[in-house]
């Protein structure tokens, strides 16, 4: 007895082998997004390239400071361009004209010409002052901000602005710009504050006499000195020599007894100023090199038990504190800081 076919049996076996063997749609899950610092790794500074006749090198340096100009490009968020810094890497930027200063993540190469030092995204440029398509004088300084600033402009979002450059800091950094070739790669020096002259070291005519223009390259003319007129020498009668008389003896010098330290000298003569600000330049072991630091910053020292610390100001507004810290750090002293007048 022949039993009846079943033809609809081999296609559903067929199609459901094909469902087993095939995955599920979705199944595979998208790779999980990496956030927190490990976002800012792998490092990448890349091989020299050439524009023109300049060669770039990319370099990890963790001092740069820098001046040139900075243009409007693509891009999206608080990000920019440069050529050789790591990306990614933070910096701050500060318009040269306004003294405003904002932190930017660099993610890209570029800007892809010799006179732009850096080429900013249209969200990074407005948040700077700057309108698309202009060009702008700044000062771009590498950073290490903390990690709730680096999260912001990984997702995008502008952090506050910095506190704003004082104007004679930014008098130094304009005559840094100008001095400087706009087709070579600018030299990261830190600025140094410019040193106005003691007055008590000048005489009164010197004070009231305006300064004279200085000429680049030429040495300093000192004023000829006069001579004194020659007079006739007058006739003196010989005198008989006295007779010697027996020298008393040389009196000993009396050695001189050093006064007790007081708890806090100064290393000027300025008189005490008031204020509500200071600027804490670091503590030293040892005196001698206290007095030394405070010497070159025209600073006070103050002995606090075992340590001498090495003070500016005080200052009367947190302004001027400012100012006088970018005179330390210049100086090299990264940890000094601002803090209340004791």
């Amino acid at each position: 007895m022949r039993l009846p076919v079943n033809h609809a049996l081999p296609l559903a076996a067929l199609f459901l082998t094909a469902s087993l063997a095939a995955p599920a749609q979705g199944s595979e899950s998208a790779p999980a997004r990496i956030t927190g610092p490990a976002a800012d790794y792998p490092v990448v500074v890349g091989e020299p390239f050439t524009i023109g006749a300049v060669t770039w090198t990319p370099v990890d340096q963790l001092n740069y400071d820098a001046v040139g100009y900075a243009q409007v490009g693509d891009g999206t968020g608080v990000t920019a361009a440069h050529k050789t810094l790591p990306l990614p890497s933070y910096v701050e930027v500060t318009a040269l004209d306004s003294g405003r200063t904002i932190l930017v993540r660099l993610e890209r190469r570029g800007p892809m010409t010799n006179d732009a030092l850096l080429e900013l995204a249209p969200e990074a440029a407005a948040q700077l002052g700057l309108a698309s398509g202009a060009r702008s004088a700044v000062r771009v300084r590498r950073v290490n901000p903390p990690e709730v600033e680096r999260a912001a402009l990984r997702s995008g979002t502008p952090v506050p602005a910095r506190m704003e450059t004082p104007e004679g800091l930014l008098k130094v950094l304009r005559r840094k710009l100008a001095e400087q070739s706009p087709l070579l790669p600018p030299p990261s020096t830190p600025p140094t504050m410019p040193k106005a002259p003691n007055p008590k070291a000048l005489t009164p005519a010197e004070q009231a006499a305006p300064a004279a223009p200085q000429v680049a390259g030429a040495e300093p003319k000192l004023p000829p000195r006069k001579a004194a007129p020659a007079s006739p020498a007058p006739f003196v009668a010989p005198v008989p020599a006295p007779k010697p008389r027996p020298s008393a003896p040389a009196s000993r010098p009396t050695p001189a007894v050093s006064a007790p330290h007081a708890k806090a000298v100064t290393t000027t003569d300025k008189p005490a100023r008031k204020g509500s600000e200071v600027v804490q330049v670091g503590a030293f072991s040892v005196e001698a090199n206290a007095r030394k630091s405070a010497s070159q910053l025209g600073a006070s020292v103050i002995q606090g038990g075992k340590f001498w610390r090495v003070r500016m100001g005080p200052f009367a507004n947190r302004a001027q504190a400012a100012a006088a810290l970018e005179k330390a750090k210049a100086a090299g002293y990264s940890d000094a800081r601002i803090q209340r007048a004791d």
